[in-house]
């Protein structure tokens, strides 16, 4: 679910000279078509995680959460990387050589019989999507006429939110035939886009010098968050106290403090630390964080119950779980107008929606029970936590960059992407935890308590939300029209 629209610095908004040659609707449709598919596979494999472990023959949910995790976690973390490096070498380069790694493995996800070996090839595929995802905004930045770059970028990013309301149902669908066609469908839909995509997609470059991104500082990270995660999903196995879990927590807070000394010296972190002396950045990064981590939580808890104690078959979980992503695009809409508007301040909108979602897991609490009632007692709660998260998400994290100078805010929209990133796959590890050895067996009253830490969670990110400082947003948002204002004056 993309959150946020990433603004690019104004030197890459020129189209480049081949681009005039080709439909620029052309080239968008293509870049969109190939960031879909690397954002659908964030979502689409949660209604099938028990069928992948019927056919992998794996039954432990703490071991069936890397099919999740890992991908959320390798792509969360190179994003910035790969971002840098598209503008270092080529953003046409970067595009084709992410989609063909894509492409690659998910073939050999789709062919795996081992579940560790189909792990392996999540991880290889989170590589691909990190280096295509921003290498094509940049793309879509450089191909777009000049008068039409913002309803270009808002096309790519509605395009990428279309995944998670996609993603169950075209699970669902491709379950029927086999877990296997999660992964395999990728192939021809990638094999296309990378023929149309060599013809038609221009090449850019805007960085032909300076420090080389910290790949290094993005292999840190993703041991920090790696064992943080290892330690959390296995504790009901091994003991909240036993050696295993302690070295796995402590190798993750010393695998974050090299990490943070890292980014504290490198010419190119992965995380400009000083971004976080902004305090609208801050909230914003930790209400994404947060916000995922409470739908990374309800999403599978949800999946797991309905097919594990009301008997629901992929498919009909898949439409089950379609209304709070849907309710999620209708508050969205609703908070962009109240903001533009001026109606609400960007802070108060997004702490209301994160109100409304906590209400709506205490309605799953509330009513769900053991007995099968989708529209009585699943559904009242699902829509009012999709819409709460509607309004709270996209008002929040779409003043992230407001306060950092223009030719940083893409990176500064990448770092609350890879955020949003982390906090879902936390939020999966805690459920994971809370279910303990019985997975999706759980009795009713462990996902009860899975919903209140949701609910908890949700608080805390209301919290945040009341930490974005509308002042700072007004303030910025006149400072850059003067600054334009000037440059129009010069010339």
């Amino acid at each position: 679910m993309t959150v946020h629209e990433p603004v690019a610095p104004a030197d890459m908004r020129n189209p480049a000279p081949t681009a005039r040659r080709i439909p620029s609707a052309v080239v968008l449709a293509v870049l969109c078509v190939a960031t879909f598919l690397a954002q659908l596979d964030v979502w689409i494999t949660n209604v099938g995680l028990p069928a992948i472990g019927r056919g992998v023959a794996a039954d432990s949910l703490s071991d069936l959460s890397w099919v999740l995790n890992a991908y959320a976690i390798v792509y969360a973390a190179l994003l910035v990387p790969a971002g840098r490096l598209a503008d270092r070498y080529g953003g046409k380069a970067a595009f084709l050589l992410g989609l063909t790694v894509f492409a690659a493995a998910s073939l050999g996800a789709g062919l795996s019989n081992d579940l560790w070996v189909l792990i392996g090839f999540r991880v290889l595929q989170a590589a691909g999507a990190a280096v295509l995802t921003p290498s094509s905004l940049g793309l879509v930045l450089t191909s777009a006429p000049p008068a039409k770059v913002t309803a270009y970028v808002k096309i790519w990013v509605t395009t990428g939110a279309l995944s998670a309301a996609c993603g169950p149902i075209a699970g669902g669908t491709l379950i029927q035939a086999s877990w296997r066609w999660l992964f395999l469908i990728n192939i021809p839909i990638a094999l296309g886009a990378l023929v149309v995509a060599g013809i038609v997609v221009p090449n850019t470059r805007h960085e032909r010098s300076g420090p080389f991104p910290d790949i290094a500082g993005g292999l840190l990270m993703m041991a920090a968050v790696a064992a943080l995660c290892l330690g959390v999903v296995k504790a009901p196995d091994w003991g909240w106290t036993s050696g295993r879990v302690i070295i796995s927590l402590a190798a993750a807070a010393v695998a974050l403090a090299a990490f943070l000394l890292r980014s504290a010296r490198h010419a190119a972190p992965v995380i400009q630390l000083n971004y976080f002396r902004d305090r609208v950045f801050t909230a914003s990064n930790l209400v994404a964080m947060l916000a995922f981590g409470s739908f990374g939580l309800v999403l599978l808890s949800a999946i797991l119950w309905m097919q594990g104690h009301w008997g629901y078959s992929p498919l009909k979980t898949g439409f089950a779980t379609v209304p709070a992503p849907v309710m999620f695009a209708v508050g969205a809409g609703v908070a962009e107008r109240l903001v533009q508007k001026g109606r609400a301040r960007v802070g108060t909108v997004s702490a209301a929606g994160l109100i409304i979602a906590a209400a709506g897991a205490i309605l799953l609490v509330t009513l769900v029970q053991v007995e099968p009632s989708y529209a009585a007692r699943f559904l009242p709660g699902w829509l009012l936590f999709g819409l709460g998260l509607g309004l709270a998400i996209p008002a929040a994290v779409s003043t992230a960059t407001v306060e950092l100078p223009p030719e940083e805010a893409a990176t500064g929209s990448a770092i609350v992407q890879m955020s949003a990133q982390l906090g879902s796959v936390i939020g999966v590890s805690v459920l994971v935890a809370i279910l303990g050895t019985a997975s999706a067996a759980a009795p009713l009253g462990v996902y009860h308590q899975a919903w209140w830490v949701s609910f908890a969670v949700g608080l805390s990110a209301v919290l945040a939300a009341l930490g974005i400082n509308q002042r700072s947003i007004n303030q910025r948002r006149i400072n850059q029209r003067n600054r334009a204002a000037g440059s129009d004056s010069r010339a």
